[in-house]
């Protein structure tokens, strides 16, 4: 995919020096992280990546991962693995992990990073669930001051 393809309508020497990724770092939003790597290889810009852990957030009373500092290291972890996809495209990749609401979250730290475009995958969701829970990329796109690419999963 090259920066044209993506619809970004920019080749090589590009305004886009920072990627912000914006990522909950599951296996759902693979296809957001390929698309930012790729993006970022292309008009050779740095990928940062954002990844908000919601301490409101419901956990299954089974799972493994339950404290904040466990729910932290699994996101630092996979966080590191993009590092490494990174260097090996030639893409300087950094990460934050955050706490606190995603959208608002990712509006900020785009903000205060100086991010010139997010990258934001969308989960699939039926009406009912995107009226009462909302949409974290419909939040971006809405508040954000840089342009905004929608990863479809």
């Amino acid at each position: 995919m090259t920066a044209m393809t993506a619809g970004i309508g920019v080749m090589g020497d590009s305004s886009i020096r920072r990627v912000l990724l914006a990522t909950d770092l599951s296996a759902a939003s693979e296809g957001a992280a390929g698309q930012a790597l790729r993006l970022a290889a292309d008009v050779r810009a740095e990928l940062l990546v954002v990844s908000v852990i919601d301490p409101n957030t419901r956990i299954p009373a089974d799972a493994q991962v339950t404290r904040m500092d466990q729910r932290r290291a699994v996101r630092e972890a996979a966080a590191q693995a993009l590092v490494i996809r990174g260097m090996q495209r030639g893409v300087r990749v950094s990460f934050l992990v955050w706490e606190g609401e995603p959208g608002p979250g990712i509006v900020e730290a785009a903000e205060s990073e100086h991010a010139d475009l997010i990258v934001v995958g969308m989960r699939r969701r039926n009406r009912l669930e995107r009226l009462v829970l909302g949409s974290v990329s419909d939040h971006v796109v809405r508040h954000a001051s840089c342009p905004v690419l929608i990863a479809k999963a």
